[in-house]
């Protein structure tokens, strides 16, 4: 998927700023991307963007409408059929991460069809991919992993070719689930990919490149996950990673959604991601961690950053507070 930028965020009728985590992800880190945000009457979530009619967005260059909402079962209400129909209408592209498709609505096909507009259901690729063939292929690859899910790894992820960039380094963040779609502008949400070829869509996300460039690629889920593995694993032989960044939120006592199953340690989850990593490259090594320190009392955020620097012999950074300077440095 390639999706034209920029962009006017609409919240739609959102509950609440946690509703609207999406649009507030891309708005974070493609502030340049989002021109405007869209609220229908009833909408609790601000971006703090410029507020924009179809009108408005349309004299500002917007090109295309991003559906920030995530609200529950994944639904496009009847409520907000009609600002979408109106875009299609005016000229822009619409794009969602919902599970509900737009290209299954009858009338925003109809309209995207008429007009010559594209519908992007960023959670449900169109392509086919191939079974991956685990060949050495040239360039470098970062894959972020995780003790758990909602550990960080896309921010941390963007963090690292935040940095990259800032040094003049050839560098791509390459996206791997909706939010990250929108944010890169294309990409591919590995969780909605046939199991068979997970690896292989990988591959085909970061092919092979110069010998100097870096495709920092958003991991998913966690090797100890008992829901999510399966994407892990495959996410992991598909990158081929030189280098792994293990990201980890230090205050939870079990698994996100898994009351049974206690989270492992780092040292567990940095054996285990080596280990599997190198079945495709032979070399591949974590080379730092990221935390979330975000629910730890400020007192005690650093401290425990270099309780994991001493224990572990690597760098540990908070990427999103502190930036992924020391992380880049450890490559």
């Amino acid at each position: 998927m390639q999706i034209d930028n920029p962009y006017l965020m609409f919240l739609g009728d959102a509950a609440d700023d946690l509703a609207a985590k999406v649009a507030n992800g891309v708005a974070k880190w493609r502030p340049d991307w989002c021109k405007g945000q869209l609220r229908l009457d009833g909408c609790k979530a601000d971006l703090g963007l410029t507020d924009m009619s179809l009108e408005e967005a349309k004299a500002a260059g917007c090109k295309t409408v991003i559906v920030g909402v995530a609200n529950r079962g994944g639904i496009i209400p009847q409520s907000w059929l009609s600002t979408l129909e109106q875009a299609l209408v005016m000229g822009f592209d619409v794009a969602s991460g919902l599970h509900n498709k737009l290209s299954d609505i009858e009338t925003l096909s109809s309209l995207a069809a008429e007009h010559g507009r594209k519908l992007f259901d960023v959670r449900h690729p169109t392509e086919t991919f191939e079974v991956a063939k685990g060949s050495r292929r040239p360039g470098k690859r970062l894959l972020t992993v995780g003790t758990d899910c909602s550990a960080g790894k896309m921010f941390t992820s963007l963090a690292i070719e935040k940095e990259m960039r800032t040094r003049g380094m050839k560098a791509d963040f390459r996206a791997t689930g909706q939010t990250g779609i929108f944010i890169a502008g294309s990409g591919v949400s590995v969780d909605a990919v046939i199991s068979d070829f997970i690896s292989g869509a990988t591959e085909k996300l970061c092919p092979a490149n110069d010998a100097d460039h870096w495709d920092v690629v958003e991991g998913q889920g966690s090797l100890f996950h008992a829901s999510f593995a399966g994407v892990s694993l495959g996410l992991l032989h598909g990158a081929q990673p030189d280098a792994m960044v293990m990201c980890h939120e230090p205050t939870r006592t079990h698994m996100r959604g898994l009351p049974d199953f206690p989270l492992p340690s780092l040292k567990a989850c940095i054996e285990l991601n080596e280990r599997m990593a190198r079945i495709v490259n032979p070399d591949a090594r974590v080379i730092g961690v990221s935390v979330n320190t975000s629910n730890l009392p400020k007192d005690r955020q650093d401290d425990y950053l270099a309780e994991v620097e001493k224990e572990l012999g690597l760098p540990a950074v908070d990427a999103f507070r502190q930036g992924a300077g020391r992380l880049v440095d450890a490559l």
